[in-house]
């Protein structure tokens, strides 16, 4: 076989593969497997159900894991270096490799994250993709407003353990304790009867303290949280949609276009016939 046969027969191979991984069948079917890993992973959990069927659990679950790997080398395969350059092919790659770890010995405790294969589900979800995508875009933002929420807390921490250190030394006898015992008020866990109340026992005026910081902590800098990421996913959505309107625009153009060269073609045509006709005369 002559190289350029050779590289034809490559070429045509590597095209049928493409269609194969990028089929939305093949698609379905991986992604019902990813979802029954997470059951069977779910099942395992429990001793009893493992002692009865633990090995035929680990069979099916060992047979998954050689189908998600030769998906993967498909992928590769039809995508060549592409694949490297997809991030969430890289995630796929990440989380089913860490699956291959053997897990014994000092590397038991990987044998737990083997349900990071059920995370392929984002992966494999445009819709979950875009949200991820979303999330990551806004990461600026909310690391800024982490920031200032943890000037705050500093601030606060040091108020709190100045003033209510010596009296409650549980919950503000140190600066790392007052931190914690303030991101319990944030969460408004029994922040009031737990916490407020019995130091408004000792300092009656302590509720000048935890009212503003409630105010602050909780409702404004969360409220921040929340519209960033709204924010974020708006962004984004209107590039989505620019960009499907700029590729209708296109495919738009291309038809005036091809109709423009249409109607070129039969003008040329006329006048030829008119030109025959006028020489048979």
């Amino acid at each position: 076989m002559s190289t350029t046969a050779r590289n034809e027969t490559t070429s045509s191979l590597q095209r049928s593969v493409q269609q194969l991984v990028e089929a939305p069948r093949f698609g379905k079917f991986i992604l019902t497997l990813i979802i029954l890993t997470a059951i069977i992973l779910g099942l395992e959990t429990s001793k009893e159900l493992f002692a009865k069927w633990g090995e035929a659990l680990d069979f099916i679950n060992n047979v998954f894991l050689v189908v998600f790997v030769v998906e993967l080398i498909l992928r590769m395969y039809a995508w060549r270096m592409r694949f490297f350059k997809d991030p969430w092919s890289m995630f796929d790659l990440i989380v089913v490799g860490i699956a291959l770890v053997p897990a014994s010995g000092p590397l038991a405790i990987l044998r737990a994250l083997r349900v990071l294969r059920v995370l392929r589900v984002i992966s494999s979800v445009p819709s979950m993709q875009r949200v991820v995508t979303t999330l990551l875009g806004a990461l600026p933002g909310l690391g800024a407003i982490a920031v200032l929420l943890s000037l705050i807390y500093y601030v606060f921490a040091v108020i709190a353990t100045k003033i209510f250190g010596n009296a409650f030394p549980d919950w503000f006898g140190t600066l790392g304790q007052s931190l914690y015992t303030l991101f319990q008020v944030m969460t408004l866990e029994s922040w009031s009867m737990g916490i407020s109340r019995p130091v408004m026992e000792e300092f009656p005026y302590a509720w000048i303290f935890f009212i503003p910081f409630i105010l602050i902590a909780t409702f404004t800098m969360l409220n921040l949280f929340i519209a960033i990421i709204v924010n974020a996913m708006q962004s984004f959505n209107d590039a989505e949609h620019a960009a499907e309107k700029s590729a209708q625009e296109l495919v738009h153009l291309n038809e005036k276009a091809f109709l423009y060269q249409k109607l070129d073609n039969l003008q040329v045509d006329l006048q030829l016939i008119k030109e025959q006709l006028a020489k048979t005369r």
